[in-house]
């Protein structure tokens, strides 16, 4: 049992409908009935019968519900274990890219924990976006601007990136490129522009980054991965015009808990930080 979905259940013993569970949990009222359903079917019970316009719960229902008020007053403990740190409580995860995590995030990190004892964070690290609506993650970076969803969202920066190319090789260097889905991004427009062939695909930057360090290859990186290769007389670094934006994606019940709050301060400063160096 998912304990979201058993919160439903009670939302709407107390509210009476769809709607008012809905308003109660700022869940959309489809996501309500659509849960309760799959409740239903997990247990082969039914929970509710629609009388007058009101959602009365069944005896089965009420047997259910005991448990999930057992439930949420152990929660409600857990939630006070924490009273006695200073500071805030909570665990956040952060969903980003394996780069932004290891390169922007991590470095930052162990000062951040050590001075909010009470927090912990999970790294969710990967090149796919979680899925917000499935609350697979509290706060995300994305380095994309999503088109909509049920989250709070905000720009954290622009990020500078530069192409590189070996300022001596035989014969015209190989061309490092993203896949065809990010087409839209500032780097594949830009290399649109030198209408070569693609000889290597990939949507890691390390791997770019360890082609263009062979000094065979030419290619485009965000500055959080190329601080080195700025320096190295044997590539060519040019700035380009168009940056990054990098986006930061907060669950909507969580942008006033105080944990949440300071982690989000915590995201914009390395961003900060890492624009200033």
């Amino acid at each position: 049992m998912n304990w979201d979905d058993l919160r439903i259940i009670a939302a709407v013993r107390d509210e009476g409908t769809y709607a008012g569970a809905s308003a109660r949990l700022r869940i959309d009222e489809t996501t309500v009935g659509r849960r309760l359903s799959r409740i239903e079917r997990a247990l082969g019970l039914r929970l509710f019968e629609a009388a007058d316009g009101v959602r009365r719960p069944t005896r089965s229902c009420e047997a259910v519900l005991a448990h999930v008020e057992a439930m949420a007053a152990h929660a409600a403990e857990i939630g006070r274990v924490g009273a006695s740190m200073a500071g805030p409580v909570g665990r956040l995860r952060i969903a980003s890219t394996n780069t932004v995590a290891e390169e922007v995030l991590s470095p930052r990190a162990s000062d951040f924990l050590r001075t909010n004892p009470g927090l912990t964070l999970q790294f969710l690290t990967s090149s796919e976006n979680v899925k917000f609506s499935r609350w697979e993650a509290d706060l995300a970076i994305r380095l994309r601007k999503p088109d909509k969803g049920d989250f709070a969202i905000s720009k954290l920066g622009d990020i500078r990136i530069y192409y590189f190319e070996p300022v001596a090789t035989e014969g015209e260097p190989m061309l490092c490129a993203y896949p065809d889905e990010l087409g839209a991004i500032p780097e594949m427009q830009f290399l649109r522009t030198k209408q070569a062939r693609a000889r290597c695909v990939t949507d890691n930057v390390r791997v770019i980054r360890n082609l263009i360090r062979a000094y065979q290859a030419a290619g485009v990186l965000p500055e959080y991965v190329c601080a080195d290769l700025l320096g190295d007389r044997r590539l060519r670094a040019t700035l380009l015009p168009k940056r990054r934006d990098v986006w930061l994606l907060v669950q909507n019940h969580l942008k006033r808990d105080a944990a949440t709050r300071v982690t989000i301060d915590w995201v914009r400063a390395c961003f900060q930080d890492m624009s200033q160096s």
